[in-house]
This record gives structure tokens, C-alpha cells and sequence, in this order.
């Protein structure tokens, strides 16, 4: 056990913000924290970090384990160069190093070489510092260095670039950089995906699949969370609970234990109300009393389930646009965007459509100018060349990542209400309610909320706007597990056209028609969600590698000095070849596949194994048949899984 945390409270005067969680976190294991906005997560983290302290409870940790522990949009603060800053994890494998060097210098000396007791100790503390260099990983720092850098994205950056001239963003990536190149045994991260593209979020997320040690981690992208995790421990009211499988298992696993208890409490409420009914009908007949009196006892020390608390309160909201656009929406042709006359365009031949009804997101590694693109659309920057067109009867709102169109000196109250005054207070509030401010909460400045209220504001505006067209940038960001949700079903039921920009790969797969890939030379276009477009680069890889062989083929034919007589069997065994390396392609795609559905269906197994330990479940002849079902149903496919890996492992 790397960490173990039980009931450990927190309270800031007479509000509670934990109440009694516990968590624990084993070698190797991948654990979620999940939870709403203001749930404790961040809180609970730094506690565990020792960077807070706590009111109640006991953390045990053993002297040996080492903790890394990433603090939401905590950048690195140094004066160092990122080559400096990332060497300096490496300072006793230098010195070492150092050491080794001035070792051979002196074994190299033929002065010392004449003592000839003084020159063995140098030769075996030589052996063994060497021995001490390589366990310890000294010849990999800087291919590691090289490889976490380039994973994260500064694999174009100078080493000599200084940390102190980056973003906030990016010192944040390299934050994270730096632990993970410490590698200690256990690594916090809270939010980690931040301010990644996807091709960086796809690399984490390989890399910590593989990492040696366990990991606790606070995120509300579900997609990384399906891709890493293997528990989830959600805080919810204070309190704690642990679910076993990745966030898709632990959604189905807290439906059905909610409807489990429902079920429990609503047969008691039943047998509750008959005993009732008999008892207030025959304690008063002398034939029936001592009956009466004897389940009037019963129902004196029956231990009452207590109905189960529901969801808790999320926002509600949906985007009808006032009136419907024509059928041509957008037509962008040619587009280029460059910051000043002499520079290289940022993007340039820019070109696509969109028709009334149509979903498509627009992808590209940061930096690319996504934003700058829509910014295009809306009017507010020109672009260099190229037109962009808008079709009839379109009204389009914005919705900016940034929030910078929100007045930070308005109360929320007043953001709205400037912006709709002919609303009545009654309507404004009302619309205020539904994105989760009530009460006092409507007077609270811009200036004071948080990423995530902010948010909400964003989105209660662009509801009241009515428009028929919605560009959206990074809408997901700020925005809880729950809010996240709410805003696909509110945007999955909106009638009109939709351009977003996201790294929430969930909520790509879910929203997206289409997808934009940005690129400087313009856009490439798939049809699909996100899922689609993965597997449509992988095939189109497949075959830029299948030409790429082909090409190299033909130069080595056109270097042969025979090549009539070779020509049958170059091209039968190119042929031949080719065939051998599709076939070897397609078994370790299937072998990657099937690992991926044996660990998932593994997870569901547990989940089963471990909910019919439950007493809702082994007291519940019913529910312990239909488990014990779908676990013989599982271990079948399961097996038949292991039958198809073992065969194509052994090819």
C-alpha cells in the first residue's frame, strides 16, 4: 500500500468541505478522483500532499514512498533554461557521473598507477560507482530528458529556452514533465490534461498506461479517465465512495446501486405500511391484539432504511433558436491568416462548408490557430486572403474559451440584464437558477467566480441569444463531469448548426458529424466522430507506409544490373512481402485490440465479483441470480478472448 487516507475531515469555520473520506491507493494502481466543482477534490489532494492541513482523520504513508504531486495549472517557477531545469532531476546521477570522470582521470594517471594499493581502491570504487551510474539509469537521462520533452510537447523548443518566457499553460506541461521524469512511487495530478492537444493528451496517457508506480489523478476528461483508470473514488456531499472499474463502469455501477436501494427502501416502505395498517386495525380486538402488539414491536426496532439521495441538483438548459437559418450556412474558400505582411502564414487555403443541421469540430495541435480561425468566422479578425461567406437568415452566437466578453466589474445578475434589459428580474432569475445560481448567488462579481461558474454564466447568455448557429471554443473546459453532460444533451437536442472546437475527446465522440483537421496548408476533412477519424488516419498511414515500400521497391529494381531476369520474382516476392507485412500488421492491430478488451472485460468481472458481496446484492435472491448470470456470460467471452490472443501471440 503506497497511501492510505481514513476519514479525514476539513471544515473552513462551520462549512464542511470533507467530511469522513477515505482512499487508498496500492503499487501500480490507477485511481480517479471524481466529483463536482466544490466537491474537496483539489482540497482532499493537497492534504494528501502535505501542502494543507486537516482537521480530522489519518493519512498513513510509508517513509519510503515518494510522492509527485502536480497542482492544478501549477507552472514551474524557475530561472533555469528547460535543458537546466529537467537535468537538475537527474543531480545525484551528474554528480555520479562527475565522480566517474575525474576516476578516469585519475586511473589514467601514471603516478597514481605506481601505487599499486592506492590504484586498486580506485579501481573498485571505479567498478562500483559505474555499477551504482547504470542501475540507476545514468545512460538514459538525456534520451529520457529528450523523450518526456518531446512527448509534451517542447520538442521543437531550443534547450537553452528560458522557463521564465513561457505561457502559463506551457509551464504547466513542463511542470509535469519534470515529475514525471523524477518517477516517484506515487503521482498526484490534478487535472493533468489541461492545456494538452490531443496528440500530447495520447502520449500521456500511453505513458502513465505503462508507468511503474500508482497514480492518483483529479480530471474531468472522460476519455483519459476510461483510458487509465482502473478506480474511481468519488466525493459527493462531503463524503467518500469507491467503485471499481474505469469512469463508463463506475457511471453503470452508481446507476444500478441507486436503483438497488431504491428498490430496498421502497419493499420496506411497503412491509412498513402493511404492519401499520394491521396493527392500527387489530390492536384494539382481543382476538388480534397480542398479534398487533407483537408487530408493533417489530416495527419498534426494525432498522429503517433511509431513502436514498438522488443526483445532485445540475444545471438545465437547452439552445432554440428563434428562427431557422437557409440551407446554405458557411462557405469558407481559401483562407489564410499571417500576423504581419513579411511573416509565414500562420494557415493559409482554408476551405469548407456547412449546411443548416450540421455538427462539425474543428481539431489541431495547439498553436496551430483554431482559435484565430473562428475568430475569422466571427468577424472579429480579418483574415489575410481568402472569403468567408454567411448564408441567409443566419444568426450566430460565440462562445469564447477565454470568457473574455464577460465584464468582470457586473454582478452575474447584471451580466444578463444588461445584456436582455427587457427580460423581467423573474425571467433572468429564473434562467440563473437553472445554471446553479440561486439566492445571494446572482450578486456575486464576474471578477470572483470561478473557471467553472464563469462557465455557466457563458452558457446562460448563449442559451437566451436564440441563435441558429453556434461556434463554441473549448466549451467543455471549466466545466464538471455533470455540466459536461448536461451541455452534450442540451447541444445533442439543438436544432440548428454547430462548429466547436474541443480536446475532450468524449465529447468529440459523442457531438461530432465531421471533423476539420487544421493544418498551416489548410484543412483535411473526415466524416465520423473522433473514433472514426483515428481509425481513417491509421488507414491512410497504412498506406502512405504500403507506398512508401513500393517507392523504395522500384529504386532498388531500377539499381539492379539485371533487371529483365529478376523482374518475375522482384515483383512475386515484393507481392509476397507486402501481403506478410499487411497480415503482421493486421494480427498485432487484432493482439493491441484484444488486450484492450480483456483488461476492460477483466474490470467488469471485478465490478460483478465485488457487487455481489454487497449485502443489497447477496440478501436479493433475484439480483444475485441476474449477477451471477451476466458473470458466467462474461468469463465465457472472456475465454474465448484468451483462446483468439493465444493463437495469434504464438504465430
Amino acid at each position: 500500500m503506497l497511501l492510505q487516507a481514513t476519514g479525514i475531515t476539513k471544515s473552513y469555520g462551520i462549512q464542511n468541505i470533507l467530511d469522513g473520506i477515505s482512499l487508498q491507493v496500492g503499487e501500480k494502481e490507477r485511481v480517479g478522483l471524481v466529483g463536482v466543482n466544490g466537491a474537496g477534490k483539489s482540497t482532499f489532494l493537497q492534504i494528501l500532499a502535505g501542502e494543507m492541513s486537516y482537521d480530522g482523520g489519518q493519512i498513513f504513508k510509508s517513509k519510503e514512498t515518494t510522492i509527485g504531486y502536480l497542482a492544478q495549472n501549477g507552472g514551474l517557477q524557475s530561472d533555469k533554461t528547460i535543458q537546466e531545469e529537467m537535468l537538475a532531476v537527474f543531480a545525484p546521477l551528474i554528480e555520479a557521473e562527475a565522480e566517474l570522470r575525474q576516476l578516469e582521470a585519475d586511473i589514467a594517471d601514471p603516478v597514481l598507477a605506481e601505487d599499486e594499493k592506492r590504484y586498486e581502491e580506485l579501481l573498485e570504487r571505479y567498478a562500483r560507482r559505474s555499477d551504482w551510474f547504470k542501475d540507476h539509469g545514468g545512460y538514459e537521462m538525456e534520451t529520457r530528458i529528450r523523450s518526456v520533452l518531446h512527448g509534451m510537447g517542447f520538442g521543437s523548443f531550443a534547450p537553452d529556452t528560458p522557463i521564465a518566457t513561457l505561457s502559463g499553460g506551457q509551464k504547466t506541461r513542463l511542470a509535469l514533465a519534470r515529475i514525471l521524469l523524477q518517477a516517484p512511487d506515487l503521482l498526484m495530478l490534478d487535472e493533468p490534461t489541461n492545456h494538452l492537444d490531443i496528440e500530447t493528451l495520447t502520449w500521456l496517457e500511453d505513458y502513465l498506461r505503462s508507468y511503474p508506480g500508482g497514480i492518483l489523478v483529479v480530471s474531468h476528461d472522460r476519455y483519459f479517465l476510461d483510458r487509465l483508470v482502473t478506480t474511481i473514488v468519488e466525493i459527493e456531499r462531503h463524503q467518500s465512495r469507491r467503485y471499481t472499474g474505469n469512469y463508463s463502469r463506475y457511471i453503470e455501477l452508481k446507476a444500478a446501486e441507486y436503483e438497488s436501494r431504491m428498490k430496498q427502501y421502497e419493499k420496506q416502505q411497503d412491509e412498513i405500511q402493511r404492519m401499520e395498517d394491521f396493527v392500527q386495525k387489530n390492536i384494539v380486538r382481543a382476538s388480534t391484539t397480542k398479534r398487533a402488539q407483537s408487530r408493533r414491536k417489530a416495527l419498534e426496532k426494525m432498522d429503517r432504511i433511509e431513502k436514498p439521495l438522488g443526483d445532485l441538483k445540475k444545471a438545465s438548459f437547452s439552445f432554440e433558436p428563434d428562427f431557422m437559418s437557409g440551407k446554405e450556412v458557411l462557405q469558407v474558400r481559401n483562407v489564410s491568416v499571417a500576423f504581419n505582411e513579411s511573416a509565414a502564414p500562420l494557415f493559409k487555403d482554408v476551405s469548407f462548408e456547412l449546411r443548416r443541421g450540421e455538427t462539425a469540430a474543428l481539431i489541431g495541435p495547439n498553436g496551430i490557430g483554431k482559435s484565430t480561425l473562428l475568430q475569422c468566422l466571427t468577424g472579429s479578425r480579418q483574415p489575410s486572403a481568402g472569403t468567408v461567406n454567411w448564408g441567409a437568415k443566419v444568426k450566430i452566437d460565440y462562445y469564447d474559451q477565454e470568457q473574455t466578453r464577460l465584464n468582470p466589474k457586473n454582478t452575474v445578475l447584471e451580466e444578463l440584464w444588461s445584456e436582455y434589459p427587457m427580460l423581467e428580474e423573474a425571467r433572468i432569475r429564473t434562467v440563473l437558477g437553472n445554471f446553479l445560481f440561486s439566492g445571494e448567488d446572482v450578486l456575486k462579481k464576474v471578477s470572483a467566480l470561478s473557471g467553472g461558474e464563469k462557465a455557466r454564466v457563458a452558457l446562460s447568455k448563449l442559451m437566451l441569444r436564440g441563435a441558429n448557429m453556434l461556434i463554441l471554443d473549448e466549451p467543455t473546459n471549466h466545466l464538471d463531469l455533470v455540466s459536461r453532460e448536461v451541455l452534450e444533451a442540451a447541444l445533442i437536442d439543438f436544432e440548428g448548426t454547430l462548429l466547436f472546437i474541443s480536446h475532450d475527446r468524449y465529447f468529440l465522440n459523442k457531438m461530432a458529424e465531421r471533423v476539420l483537421e487544421l493544418h498551416p496548408g489548410g484543412v483535411n476533412h473526415y466524416l465520423g466522430n473522433y473514433d472514426d477519424y483515428t481509425e481513417k488516419k491509421r488507414e491512410l498511414e497504412a498506406i502512405a507506409l504500403d507506398e512508401a515500400e513500393q517507392a523504395a521497391l522500384k529504386t532498388s529494381k531500377a539499381a539492379e544490373p539485371d533487371p529483365l531476369s529478376a523482374d518475375k520474382s522482384s515483383a512475386s516476392s515484393y507481392e509476397a512481402d507486402k501481403q506478410a507485412k499487411r497480415e503482421e500488421r493486421n494480427r498485432q492491430r487484432r493482439l493491441g485490440e484484444l488486450e484492450e478488451s480483456i483488461a476492460r472485460l477483466e474490470t467488469e468481472i471485478g465490478g460483478i465479483e465485488a457487487e455481489m458481496t454487497q449485502p443489497e446484492v447477496y440478501q436479493d435472491y433475484m439480483a444475485l441470480q441476474e449477477h451471477e448470470s451476466q458473470l458466467k456470460e462474461k468469463k465465457a467471452l472472456l475465454a474465448a478472448w484468451f483462446d483468439e490472443w493465444e493463437t495469434l501471440a504464438g504465430e
